[in-house]
């Protein structure tokens, strides 16, 4: 496998087989993540792996937050609540809070957000899809889901993923990428 060439083939898989992910998976993407570079080794990521009757919950918690913030929208709300209903395993993610530090505490989120990609790419060798959603049925901005998850204080939601085995009759094509040409200055 060339990490190089599995970067540029990386995708947000988005549709899901009916068929549940492993436990042994789920901790062996949990265990990537772990791996992830972090500042003085603070490790300040936590998980919440969401499946089984707390799934319904959040089904439940993300219908709610989908009808208070786009009730004019009704496709987008039924097209949201199927994603999350077809989604077989939901985690989300999280990022220690360091109230005397905020240098620190960002430094935590960049991290954290390592251990996503890392789990990321765990998920392709694993054969499942993967999307880390930072919005909507996301609900990373809404206050109800740190109450869900019990989270204690000083924690930021980074992200919520959504994974599964991928539909195999719908292929994700290649997205355009700006070369890093036009993104980088040399000194």
């Amino acid at each position: 496998m060339s990490i190089i060439q599995e970067l540029k083939d990386r995708r947000a898989i988005r549709n899901y087989e009916e068929k549940e992910v492993e436990d042994e998976k789920i901790r062996q993407l949990l265990e990537a993540a772990t791996y992830a570079p972090n500042d003085r080794l603070r490790e300040p990521w936590g998980f919440y792996v969401i499946k089984g009757e707390a799934k319904q919950r959040y089904e439940q918690l993300a219908e709610k937050y989908l009808h208070e913030r786009f009730p004019t929208k009704p496709k987008l709300i039924d097209s949201s609540l199927e994603v999350v209903k077809t989604t077989p395993l939901i985690i989300v993610v999280t990022s220690d809070i360091l109230p005397d530090d905020p240098e620190s505490t960002e430094d935590n989120v960049f991290a954290s957000c390592c251990a996503v990609h890392s789990m990321w790419l765990a998920a392709k060798e694993l054969g499942l899809g993967f999307v880390w959603r930072t919005r909507g049925v996301g609900l990373v901005r809404d206050e109800r889901l740190h109450e869900f998850i019990g989270s204690p204080e000083n924690k930021k939601v980074i992200g919520t993923i959504f994974i599964g085995y991928p539909k195999k009759d719908q292929p994700v094509p290649a997205t355009k990428r700006t070369s890093y040409i036009e993104k980088t200055v040399w000194l």
